[in-house]
């Protein structure tokens, strides 16, 4: 009996963050993969090569509905191929309170809401970021899939936790007000005793501003490496997530963090953030740092089981193996019925 022929993939991204990169090893495992690395369209060259590669596969596998998924999806119409598209992040909202969101140019939208309406699957990473795509149209088929976090190397270690608590996101001027850096900061002033540490490359010149307003107990770590960053989450009982906006959190630092078991205080105002922690964690008002303090404080002094608690809910609910099975049987459904 001949062997069946085996899917072929163009996956085409910006950056390879490492919910990225997580999707483009799984789908290697499964597929014909080729990457393209597309930073920039100002090239005509890059519109050209883009064009071409689609020539040759099945499947285009975009993240985000950028430019990149705008001509990934239009070619793929005019080729007859297949697009996948992940959303559920910038991509998706229009927030003016923090100037944040591709939806806040009239271009952003449309380029956007083509996407959206043209790809043959549209991949949501969490409930409410269904919700977003749906609110900006109703003829998006879309199947939403969580994101993955790999908790095999992101675990605890079998040191004692210290009474630390943590952020990570890039130091920038525009996650102040979104990721909640002044919060952060203005809680580690109601808790003296407790080490502080905002985790993260500096991209511009705010970190002088958190320098200057953060007591003693804060530390600014810069970039640090991947096996840094995992040993900061098994030393720190605490990890804070309070951000005014985030698309989702198991795919990212939140992830991470719980499946080192540390205890999640996170904005009650992200409310994606809700589907990654449910009750393992403490929820805050977004802003105020007295009631974020207080939690930290109860996190501290909270069992350790509320943090194994965190792993396992990881374990059960956000697995590599489960986004994999799901991501390989959309793509053999796509082809199953071309």
């Amino acid at each position: 009996m001949p062997k069946a022929r085996k899917i072929k993939i163009l996956f085409v991204y910006s950056h390879l963050q490492s919910f990225v990169r997580r999707d483009l090893e799984m789908l290697k495992r499964h597929f014909a993969v080729k990457e393209l690395k597309i930073t920039t369209f100002k090239n005509p060259l890059n519109i050209f090569r883009l064009f071409i590669e689609i020539i040759r596969v099945d499947v285009v596998y975009t993240w985000f509905a950028s430019t990149i998924a705008f001509f990934s999806v239009l070619f793929s119409m005019c080729l007859r191929k297949k697009s996948l598209i992940v959303v559920g992040g910038y991509d998706v909202v229009y927030i003016p309170e923090i100037d944040y969101g591709k939806l806040k140019s009239s271009f952003g939208r449309l380029q956007v809401k083509f996407v959206l309406n043209h790809a043959s699957k549209i991949l949501p990473f969490s409930n409410y970021a269904k919700k977003r795509v749906l609110s900006i149209t109703k003829k998006a088929k879309v199947c939403m899939i969580p994101l993955a976090c790999d908790t095999h190397k992101f675990r605890p270690s079998s040191k004692q936790k210290e009474n630390l608590a943590i952020t990570v996101c890039v130091v920038k001027e525009n996650n102040i007000k979104r990721k909640g850096l002044k919060t952060f900061i203005e809680s580690a002033k109601l808790l003296p005793k407790v080490k502080f540490a905002i985790i993260g490359p500096h991209e511009d010149n705010s970190i002088n501003y958190l320098r200057k307003i953060s007591p003693q107990n804060v530390e600014f770590t810069g970039y640090i490496t991947d096996e840094e960053l995992v040993r900061w989450y098994q030393r720190a009982k605490v990890y804070c997530q309070l951000s005014y906006e985030e698309g989702e959190g198991a795919g990212g630092a939140l992830g991470e963090a719980m499946a080192c078991e540390c205890i999640p205080v996170v904005s009650e105002k992200a409310v994606a953030l809700r589907e990654t922690v449910d009750n393992c964690g403490f929820y805050v008002p977004y802003g105020n740092a007295g009631a974020t303090a207080k939690a930290i404080s109860q996190a501290i002094n909270s069992s350790a089981t509320l943090g194994e608690k965190a792993r396992k809910r990881m374990l059960e609910n956000f697995s590599i193996k489960k986004r994999e099975t799901q991501l390989v049987k959309i793509v053999e459904d796509l082809l199953a019925r071309h």
